[in-house]
């Protein structure tokens, strides 16, 4: 059976001085195997993960595993503390306004500097445990900076740091109001279907500062300097990394902690993680976009709104997505206005709050969309 330990990292510490410390449960398993890292609720109000984790953890607890899963639940405490009346504002570091999800590392120099060090005779296998030091190093010596850095990047890379060293990483997250869907490296395009998540999006190999970004990144980038500096071999990529988003934010459910749960596990069985289980994923249709055709519709006007199509909707061309109201205007023609389809497209999320401002990005979008066999 697994070998099951559990620890504690300190991640921040508060005005009091006392340390804000985050759970890490680590099953092991007998068997040789790849290395899993999910994590949950970087963003404070992004708590179904949590849900989710225990579920894993009660199967963990039954079910032997080739390699180690280490699971980190809640692992900014600090956002899901930071709470406004009914309302969990949890998205931003409260200090220095940085978004919690984009202060990861990533640097294509450093990558440069390690192809100068490869030589053609070193086997792959030493490629990536060097390299994974290599990366490792650079965040030690990010957070040791002289002059310091912020909150949210100081979070951020004690929890690369842990990540760094797996071949799966996954981020759970939830959208404002929103339906199940995944974000995928190009590279990993036939992974998408062994998740139980209806809605993919496909991203290049660009960082933006999140974490499956910066975990991709590296070794996407790896891949190809390796290609082009000993175009004779092949260069695989050896990790994968995703951010799942399971639905709206500022709930749990236990019955959909559970089917994410096994989507997850569908997935780890795929990858060989798990042994003499057949858990496989849902027959479900499945469709995708490129990053560029995730398209955020803003409002032109700002209003109380009614949104009349719910995430996860197939929309056309011309079909009223939102109907809005005016305060200023209720005695006149101009008290009620429609905001309508640009084009064809499959709605994702929406804006949490009736009460919209002008610019405010109502809509998230599919457009240009297409099935997954």
């Amino acid at each position: 059976m697994n070998k099951f330990f559990k620890e504690h990292l300190t991640v921040a510490s508060n005005a009091s001085g006392r340390k804000m410390n985050v759970p890490i449960y680590r099953f092991k398993g007998q068997e040789p195997g790849p290395k899993v890292y999910i994590q949950s609720s970087i963003h404070g109000a992004e708590v179904q993960g949590n849900v989710v984790i225990y579920h894993l953890i009660e199967y963990l607890k039954s079910t032997p595993i080739r390699g180690e899963v280490v699971l980190v639940p809640n692992c900014n405490p600090v956002g899901t503390n930071i709470k406004s009346g009914e309302y969990t504002l949890g998205r931003f570091d409260p200090i220095n306004g940085q978004n919690w999800n984009r202060g990861y590392y990533f640097k294509e120099e450093l990558v440069n500097d390690f192809i100068d060090t490869v030589t053609e005779d070193v086997s792959f296998d030493d490629i990536k445990r060097d390299f994974r030091l290599w990366v490792k190093q650079a965040i030690e010596a990010e957070l040791n900076k002289e002059w310091g850095i912020g909150l949210a990047p100081r979070l951020n890379l004690q929890l690369q740091a842990q990540a760094f060293d797996a071949d799966i990483v996954i981020d759970l997250h939830n959208g404002p109001v929103a339906t199940r869907h995944i974000y995928v490296p190009e590279y990993a395009k036939d992974s998408a279907k062994y998740f139980n998540i209806p809605h993919v999006i496909f991203i290049p190999n660009q960082f933006n500062g999140a974490l499956d970004e910066a975990m991709f990144c590296h070794w996407w980038t790896l891949a190809d300097k390796l290609s082009e500096k000993f175009p004779q071999h092949q260069w695989p990529i050896p990790v994968e990394a995703f951010t799942l988003e399971m639905g709206s934010q500022e709930v749990i459910n236990f019955d959909s902690g559970q089917y994410d749960a096994k989507g997850i596990l569908a997935y780890l069985n795929y990858k060989n993680c798990l042994i003499d289980t057949d858990i496989q994923p849902e027959n479900i249709d499945r469709y995708a976009v490129m990053l560029k055709d995730y398209k955020i519709l803003y409002t032109q006007e700002g209003g109380i709104v009614e949104y009349n199509v719910k995430p996860g909707q197939h929309v056309k061309k011309g079909d009223v997505l939102a109907k809005m109201l005016n305060v200023d205007d209720l005695d006149n023609d101009n008290a009620v206005s429609y905001i309508y389809a640009p084009e064809d497209l499959i709605t994702i999320l929406h804006f949490p709050s009736a009460s919209v401002l002008c610019g405010t990005q109502l809509y998230k979008c599919f457009i240009n969309y297409f099935p997954l066999p």
